[in-house]
């Protein structure tokens, strides 16, 4: 029986991730070159040592000011994300869960000064009981650890947890963790290649989280 949701943080409550990409894609396009969707897709829900700015360089052949270039990138994309609202769904999510007598909690490989500013400018920070960030482990997604360790500050039992992803490295440390895991990819996760996971929807707009839970316990039941 499903008794806490967990979710994620980028890409799936806040779309950062499209905007993240549509933004670097764009300093690429104007130096005259572009970064492959599906070289960026390797880094999403993840933490890597991948760096754009070397890959641009690689491919441009010549050497760039890396700190230029990620000024312009974070202008452009502190400018986006200034009039970006939480994904569609979201917060209806949040009220039916409290309504159900659900614990909320959230497992993010990003830091929690990122994830928690954002959520309080989003108005969302008080519905969640529990937050786990890169601060908080060792190894972010798709290693399970943030996701067990959100399961024992939510007090609860993995099999009791019900997580929302986005990205294919997070549904992998769902699934690794030994939790159900629904996906709501977004633009640029679309086309990711996920592990099994227990439902997909496209929004969370489209279907409630009571029917999303029915469906996914009768599935379990089998």
């Amino acid at each position: 029986m499903i008794k806490g949701i967990i979710f994620d943080f980028d890409g799936l409550i806040f779309d950062t991730e499209t905007h993240h990409y549509n933004v670097l894609n764009d300093i690429f396009i104007e130096h005259g070159s572009t970064l492959p969707l599906t070289k960026w897709q390797e880094q999403i829900g993840t933490q890597t040592d991948f760096s754009p700015y070397v890959y641009l360089e690689k491919q441009l052949k010549l050497k760039l000011d890396h700190n230029a270039l990620q000024d312009t990138f974070e202008e452009k994309l502190h400018a986006k994300l200034s009039t970006e609202k939480a994904r569609a769904g979201v917060e209806n999510y949040l009220q039916s869960a409290n309504e159900l007598g659900l614990k909320i909690g959230l497992a993010s490989s990003s830091n929690y000064d990122w994830v928690s500013t954002h959520l309080k400018n989003l108005n969302l920070f008080d519905y969640f009981h529990c937050i786990k960030t890169s601060d908080d482990v060792e190894t972010v997604k798709p290693d399970p650890s943030l996701y067990l360790e959100a399961a024992k500050c939510l007090q609860l039992d993995v099999q009791e947890c019900l997580v929302f992803e986005d990205s294919a490295n997070g549904s992998l440390a769902a699934k690794s963790a030994g939790m159900s895991c629904v996906i709501v990819p977004n633009e640029v996760t679309e086309a990711m290649d996920f592990c099994e996971v227990d439902y997909r929807i496209s929004s969370m707009s489209e279907i409630s989280l009571e029917d999303v839970i029915e469906i996914v316990e009768r599935a379990n039941s089998k």
